[in-house]
């Protein structure tokens, strides 16, 4: 038996003990001390408040969450969000409760509990899969950048959260929320409708309080699509403001790691743990100094005053009772004292066609074979062929649902100094950079872009895949540039976001503004597991 199998083996049994009915006495003494406390909406500030008064423990939390994600996760609604549990995760929270006792807090996070999506690297006894079979039983050989610094900030890892299979980028008629290892995750407002993906997992987890925050991954719409269907917040970073080192990827020119969280706030403070240089990540050493270790700093609930917002009124075609929220939404903005510029519009969006696809796919082949080559001689497989091949041999379970025709057409492309790919490559940043966001701020002299982030979920349906009703993700991700989704209201009870985005390395100035909306329009609303609305 490997050395691999043997982690494997012990963390399915530490995992399954993790979710097992636990008594409240002998090795527990002091949480059942404690008076439980309310775990469900709460924020980091509350969570923090009640470690640093002594009415809870980074343990006694950790178990709450635990208890929940049996009750509502694992059975009940069984939203389906959690793909693996960290079997350390009781261990590592009681070495915090002995770091608090003995040498004091290390920051916001110390303590306090967190999900990742499952394709962020962790060198403990959790496998990193990007939801594949093919890659069940993957250990790297180190944290990703992201991973160990959480660690760092004294988050407590609880496990690791569903997603689209390979974050969404395998097969033209894929189900969001779905991944042969993991099965399908649930929206947990109407439990027969969409997550969206790719963190689909991530979103669910934090909308249906099954952890303080979550950690996703987008490309283009990944965060900011499930964030807005599970009426959350989620951030999309710059690329180069947190590291991609040790996250399975696809394109290196548009891939970022970012918060989920159910406020504006508690995003910030998870964005200031992640961002930072990484020597393994060249983009993170081209941004200099632009992170910053507390965006906390900037929230303003009287940040809209004086404001101008672009409204590029061609993302704002949703139809019916999903216009009227957007709409609605605009007025808040008025009254808070923004200046609307309505419309604008950023005309060389139009001419990108499928050059983004192009890019992807080049950049996906490059990207995987590199991160296959980085898990060492024990990985399970080491090239994307290797992939497809497996996939074509497991194709009652991999390819139940849908195929694999965007690994394929990745599998064709060739090098990175193809001119083709460069071609590509150039065309995407100038249309959305030089000639796009930047060039529509300028000439209107603009603080951020606003637009609906997507529709109202649709249904799931593994048979046809994703019905999608529109969305606003590309500008920011072609670029590269951030994007900030908040709860704006709902149709039918089904949540509905409003993204600010704008130039490289705003987070500043949208974490302000998405801050101040936030709490002026107060639109979020806990989940109600409803089956089905008809």
């Amino acid at each position: 038996m490997t050395r691999r199998d043997l982690l494997q083996r012990a963390a399915l049994s530490a995992a399954a003990s993790l979710l097992a009915p636990r008594p409240t006495h002998g090795a527990e003494p002091t949480r059942a001390a404690l008076k439980p406390v309310n775990i469900e909406e709460a924020t980091i500030a509350d969570l923090a408040a009640a470690l640093r008064a002594g009415r809870a423990t980074a343990v006694s939390l950790a178990h709450a969450y635990l208890d929940r994600i049996a009750r509502i996760d694992k059975s009940g609604p069984a939203l389906n969000s959690i793909i693996e549990l960290n079997p350390d995760a009781l261990s590592i929270a009681q070495a915090l409760d002995d770091e608090r006792r003995t040498k004091g807090e290390r920051g916001p996070l110390h303590g306090i509990p967190v999900l990742v999506k499952d394709n962020l690297d962790s060198l403990d006894r959790m496998t990193t899969t990007a939801g594949s079979l093919a890659l069940k039983g993957s250990i790297p050989l180190q944290d990703s950048f992201v991973v160990q610094r959480l660690r760092d900030a004294g988050a407590v890892l609880l496990g690791k959260t569903n997603l689209s299979e390979w974050a969404n980028f395998r097969g033209s008629r894929s189900t969001s929320g779905w991944s042969g290892r993991g099965g399908l995750t649930k929206n947990p407002y109407v439990l027969d409708r969409n997550p969206s993906g790719s963190s689909s997992g991530s979103a669910v987890a934090v909308s249906a309080s099954l952890c303080a925050v979550a950690v996703g991954t987008e490309t283009d719409g990944s965060i900011v699509s499930p964030s807005s269907v599970c009426g959350v917040v989620g951030i999309k970073p710059t690329v180069g403001l947190v590291s991609r080192a040790g996250i399975i990827p696809i394109s290196r020119s548009q891939d970022t790691a970012g918060p989920i969280a159910r406020t504006v706030a508690d995003a910030a403070a998870l964005l200031g743990a992640m961002a930072g240089a990484d020597p393994r990540d060249a983009a993170t050493q081209a941004a200099g100094d632009k992170a910053h270790a507390d965006y906390t700093k900037f929230l303003d609930a009287d940040g809209l005053r004086g404001a101008r917002i672009g409204v590029p009124r061609r993302f704002f075609r949703l139809g019916g009772k999903a216009d009227a929220v957007i709409e609605a939404a605009l007025e808040i903005l008025r009254a808070q004292g923004a200046v609307l510029v309505d419309p604008v519009d950023i005309l060389s969006l139009t001419k990108i066609g499928d050059a983004e696809y192009q890019v992807m796919l080049y950049e996906f082949k490059a990207g995987l074979n590199e991160y296959l080559a980085s898990l060492g001689l024990g990985a399970p497989v080491k090239t994307l062929a290797e992939v497809i091949e497996f996939n074509r041999r497991n194709g009652a379970t991999e390819l139940a649902h849908f195929g694999q025709e965007t690994l394929i057409a990745a599998q064709a492309k060739g090098p990175l100094t193809d001119k083709p790919y460069l071609d590509a490559l150039e065309k995407c940043r100038r249309l959305s950079r030089d000639e796009g966001i930047d060039a529509v701020m300028n000439q209107h002299k603009l603080d951020v872009l606003i637009a609906p982030t997507t529709g109202p979920a649709g249904k799931t349906d593994l048979l046809y895949g994703d019905r999608g009703i529109g969305g606003s993700s590309s500008p920011a991700a072609v670029s590269g540039y951030p994007s900030i989704t908040v709860p704006a209201g709902n149709v039918l009870g089904l949540p509905m976001g409003l993204s600010f985005f704008g130039r490289a390395f705003s987070e500043p100035v949208l974490l302000r503004l998405a801050f101040a909306f936030e709490h002026a329009i107060a639109a979020r609303r806990a989940p109600t597991f409803l089956p089905t609305i008809g």
